[in-house]
């Protein structure tokens, strides 16, 4: 059976399911709400449904019930790879079924015949000078597909509601099979004059991204499998996903979805992180010279850094209470391919280093490493030094999840999202 018939089973199924636990839990209490969650970013506050992963304090993010390690152990590898193949993490998060071999080559046919981007959309982002950050460009191509939108066509013509889901689908296939060309020559055009590279069919999805980015090394092309199925979902309370929902419920098209959700991850407080990392680290390395820091040495920067009253940036994490397992998988990928790299030294003595200094500093509730301690000098190594382009393999990734996601809230009907809001006025008059 393919993925599409796949889905419509499973829609059915879920929807039926879900239907019946309404009918009885309705109206049960799901979370409470407090001043401080409703004044400091509703941090913790349960009200969504995301059905892709769910992110546990100590085992880090499940995706579909399965951990890290069992991705990377289960989902199905390119010939001659160790990585999983990020079409795999895709049919896993569309479906919460592992996919067999067949179900992969079935998806990457699928890209390779959706593959095609209009040559308006080439031309809208020649019009953008050559100094627009990369995350602008990759949004605003995203943006300039939206006439392709099956979806937005279908409901023109007024599709049943039972339809949205199929019409998002071949949406989101569209865009997934589409985003990495647009990443790539967004790359090219900003920092190698526009020296476009043509994809290769012959390859899989994420070793097609590092090629026509200019990056034709099997290592690399590991790299990038790796790289996106880890960060292509994240439950769905963190800025770009929740933004992509938000906007999906009003029944935008997937290409407006995603779109404002790139405009979401390319803030400083979300998608930026490892970059800041690698400079910190940088900075770090520039100011020892050609001399390699000692773990003295690092304990005494992170205690200049802090007593500065400045953060030591990619450790720590709002939920886990433990090292991110994304951070475990980079650094048992560098171990294996690079583990003469002296940044890699740098960071594999931080991680000594820097949790028991954050822990007797006493401020920080989870001194451990996250993910963004680490992708940063993976990528740099292999020469891709753009620091502002980071984010962009972040969007690529994480609009897997995101669209997995919006399939399902079209497939079970959820309504446009839209909470209530108050005053201060009101909060001092009703909260006693």
């Amino acid at each position: 059976m393919g993925l599409k018939d796949t889905l419509r089973t499973k829609i059915q199924k879920r929807a039926e399911e879900t239907s019946a636990f309404l009918k009885e839990h309705g109206e049960k209490i799901l979370s409470e709400v407090t001043v401080n969650q409703a004044y400091r970013g509703m941090r913790g506050v349960k009200c969504m449904v995301w059905e892709g992963s769910l992110l546990d304090p100590y085992e880090g993010i499940r995706f579909r019930g399965y951990t890290i390690p069992e991705v990377r152990e289960m989902l199905p590898k390119a010939p001659g790879g160790e990585e999983p193949l990020p079409e795999g993490i895709f049919y896993l998060l569309v479906t919460g079924d592992l996919p067999t071999e067949e179900n992969v080559k079935e998806i990457q046919e699928e890209f390779k015949k959706r593959m095609e981007v209009p040559g308006y959309v080439f031309d809208t982002l020649r019009a953008m000078p050559k100094d627009s950050h990369p995350m602008t460009l990759f949004s605003l191509g995203i943006l300039s597909l939206q006439n392709e939108s099956k979806f937005a066509k279908a409901y023109r013509e007024g599709i049943p509601k039972t339809q949205y889901w199929e019409y998002t689908y071949e949406d989101a296939m569209d865009l997934l099979a589409r985003l990495p060309i647009i990443a790539a020559f967004v790359y090219r055009y900003l920092y190698k004059d526009d020296q476009q590279i043509d994809p290769d069919p012959s390859l899989d999805w994420a070793a097609n991204f590092a090629h026509m980015l200019g990056y034709d090394q099997p290592e690399v092309y590991e790299l990038m499998r790796l790289y996106l199925v880890l960060h292509s979902d994240h439950e769905g309370g963190n800025v770009s996903a929740h933004t992509g929902h938000l906007v999906g419920s009003a029944l935008s098209s997937p290409y407006l979805a995603i779109s404002s959700a790139m405009n979401g991850l390319a803030g400083p407080l979300h998608g930026l992180a490892n970059q800041e990392v690698l400079r910190w680290i940088l900075e770090l390395k520039a100011s020892f010279g050609d001399k390699m820091p000692t773990k003295e040495d690092l304990e005494k920067y992170a205690w200049d850094t802090l007593n500065a009253g400045k953060v030591i940036p990619g450790f720590g994490h709002a939920v886990l209470r433990k090292t991110d397992p994304r951070y475990t998988a980079f650094r048992e990928f560098a171990l294996k391919y690079l583990p003469d790299d002296e940044i890699f030294q740098i960071v594999s003595m931080l991680y000594e280093v820097i949790p028991p200094v954050l822990m007797k500093h006493g401020k920080a509730k989870n001194p451990w490493p996250n993910v963004d301690a680490h992708s940063g000098v993976l990528l740099y190594h292999y020469g891709i030094r753009e620091f502002d382009y980071y984010t962009v393999f972040f969007g690529v990734s994480r609009s897997i999840g995101i669209l997995s996601q919006l399939i399902w809230d079209r497939g079970l009907g959820l309504p446009i999202e839209r909470p209530k809001s108050v005053t201060l006025e009101w909060l001092k008059e009703n909260i006693k």
